[in-house]
């Protein structure tokens, strides 16, 4: 007597079952080969559309040092403001999102590593309501940043002169 033979995809598969090649019963060809390019490589490559493909977020040693700039001036700021303990250096609940918020916007910022000083900026990154806030914090932190943070306000410094 002469066994079935089965195909190596279907082994320890009941024979009951269909190859794995045909279509399951209650599927039609065109739902499984709407399934298979659903999957496949190629239309996972495209990016939905009506979404604008994202661009890295900007790492250069620029961003960073402005990162820690307004860092710094929030530093100042919330000490001299928010803080009752001055003993820890850990800001408010209001700027710490406002740090966040700040890093975020250097993380897109269109210029890059060729960023200009925010005041000499063409464009305004930040929100109408958030502004006023982070122009508040520069404005008092600014003239400040000598004595606390001498580096880092030299470097901003030149970097003002620069854009000039």
């Amino acid at each position: 007597m002469q066994m079935p033979v089965q195909h190596p995809s279907n082994a320890g598969k009941p024979s009951g079952q269909p190859p794995s090649g045909r279509v399951p019963s209650g599927e039609t060809d065109k739902q499984v080969r709407r399934d298979r390019d659903e999957l496949s490589e190629d239309s996972l490559s495209k990016r939905p559309s009506g979404r604008k493909a994202m661009r890295p977020a900007n790492s250069g040693r620029r961003i960073l040092r402005e990162k820690r700039t307004i860092a710094a001036m929030l530093t100042i700021y919330c000490a001299d403001h928010h803080r009752l303990n001055g003993a820890t250096r850990q800001l408010c609940d209001s700027c710490t999102r406002l740090l966040h918020y700040a890093h975020q916007r250097l993380d897109n910022c269109v210029f890059g590593e060729l960023k200009q000083p925010c005041n000499r900026c063409t464009v305004h990154c930040y929100s109408k309501s958030l502004r006023p806030r982070i122009q508040e914090v520069m404005r008092y932190a600014g003239p400040r940043m000598t004595l606390r943070y001498p580096l880092l306000s030299a470097l901003h410094l030149l970097d003002k002169l620069r854009a000039r």
